[in-house]
């Protein structure tokens, strides 16, 4: 997944910078939030739970979103979709980490220490090759 985003114009919210459409950024907090009511972690059975009540229009929540603000909504998304565009990038960006052992999901600050990690990468790459100032007392 890439991350494009105008750093002038950055929204407040995290998650539109990491989905590209409004359904996928709703489908992307519902998790979020569906993980920390259950205390940070979920089962792979949780997970598909979650995912096949998405996917059968069954997912009734509130969105902070006009023009559903306060309202209730039904949301539908597609199962297989869930999983190629919401949980695969949410895990491969650090956002979300699997268990193999334990076979649970949880919340994870990978993200964090991938982003700190890009942008020293950046800083590295804007020094590679610039002339190194002479110390004081140095010819």
């Amino acid at each position: 997944m890439v991350i494009l985003f105008d750093r002038f114009n950055l929204p407040e919210d995290v998650y539109e910078v990491i989905f590209a459409t409004k359904q996928q950024k709703i489908v992307g907090k519902l998790l979020i939030k569906h993980i920390k009511e259950q205390g940070g972690e979920i089962g792979k059975t949780e997970m598909s739970m979650f995912a096949t009540l998405l996917h059968e229009g069954e997912m009734i929540t509130y969105i902070d979103e006009a023009p559903y603000k306060g309202k209730k909504v039904k949301i539908s998304y597609n199962k297989r979709q869930f999983y190629d565009r919401i949980l695969t990038p949410m895990k491969a960006m650090g956002l979300i980490d699997y268990d193999l052992y334990k076979k649970t999901y949880k919340i994870s600050d990978k993200f964090n220490q991938a982003m700190i990690k890009v942008g020293l990468m950046w800083l590295r790459e804007v020094r590679q090759g610039m002339p190194v100032a002479p110390q004081p007392g140095q010819k």
